[in-house]
Formats: structure tokens, sequence, C-alpha cells
């Protein structure tokens, strides 16, 4: 009898041991998920190249209102991943708009970006000159100083944490670009919103 009861006693501490262990786990385990891997929103950074080779010819106004011709920008698009997993994504499009009218696409070709790692990707976008400049506001702009852009793109892969877990991802982003035409230097500014 005895003996009965020293096991049930027994029995009883080590469901509570396991119990408290498990409580444990899983408070750290939430705690980890809420401050170290929490996911963060990658940083973007767009830098087109060679815009020095690009002429705004206000003089040349009427010749170039007729211009059908596409001008190519080489970019890079720099990816900076702040997050303790790795990101694979497939390919995709941005578009670039001027004044709610796509004006270029940039083909963004698939690729890795390792945990706490960063990626360039180079590429190019082939600007529609006909559909900029035919847009009423596109001179006054260049004569105002600044030639401002929007590029919208989604970029949808997987996520892989700690080499085990593979979750679905997208990232939207949406990035605000300033051409200077005296200077023909460039800002961007880009917002992005890891989805999983």
């Amino acid at each position: 009898m005895g003996a009965g009861k020293t096991s049930r006693r027994g029995l009883k501490i080590c469901c509570c041991v396991t119990a408290i262990f498990i409580v444990i786990v899983a408070i750290v385990l939430i705690t980890l998920a809420f401050t170290v891997f929490k996911p963060k929103n990658p940083e973007i950074t767009v830098y087109p190249q060679g815009l020095e080779n690009i002429a705004f010819d206000l003089q040349g106004l009427a010749m170039l209102s007729n211009a059908t011709a596409n001008v190519t920008v080489g970019m890079i698009i720099a990816i900076n991943n702040r997050n303790y997993g790795s990101f694979k994504f497939k390919n995709t499009t941005a578009f670039v708009t001027y004044r709610g009218g796509v004006v270029a696409e940039v083909p963004i070709i698939q690729s890795h970006v390792p945990a706490h790692g960063k990626l360039n990707i180079t590429t190019d976008a082939d600007f529609m000159v006909d559909r900029l400049i035919s847009n009423p506001s596109f001179w006054a702009d260049v004569m105002a100083g600044s030639v401002n852009f929007t590029s919208e793109a989604t970029v949808r892969g997987k996520m892989t944490m700690l080499k085990i877990l593979k979750v679905h991802a997208s990232v939207p982003s949406s990035c605000y670009i300033s051409i200077f035409v005296q200077s023909q230097s460039i800002e961007s500014i880009c917002m992005t919103k890891l989805k999983l």
C-alpha cells in the first residue's frame, strides 16, 4: 500500500516538473519570437547608374515631344536583410510610375539573401520616353529642377529560419525616387513590409 502511494506521489512530482519545464520553454520561445526572432522589414535602396549620360534638352522640346525611343538606365538595388532567416525570392518586376502612369519596368531576377546579409542586384530600367515626355507636367518638373518617380514591387519567396523552418513570405516595397536635374543626382527613399 505504501509503495503505491509513493509511486503516485512520484508520478505527480514528475508531471509537475514536466509541466513547469514546458511552461518555461514556452515562455522562452515566445519571448524570443517577439524580441530576437521578431521579423524585421528589410532595408532596400535604389541606385540608378549612368544619369550623367542623360541630358534634358529644353531647347529641343518640340523635337523630343515626338520621341518614341526607350532609354535604359542601369540600376543597383541594395537589399539589407536584418532577420535571422534567409530569404530566397522568385523573379519579379518593379514598375516605375510618374504622376500615376507607368513609364518603366525593372526586372528583378530571383536570388537569395542570407540571414543578416546584404545583396546587390544589378538590373536595368527601360524607360518609355514617349509616355514620360507626353505627360503635361514633365517639362514643368524639369524646369523646376526635379523629377519625382515612384517604384512599386512585391517580392515573393520563402524565408528559412534556423535552416529548418520554411515559411512563405512576401515583401511589398514602395520607393520614392527624385532626380535633380541641375546636379544630375538622385535621392531614393524605400519603404518595405515583410509579410509572413
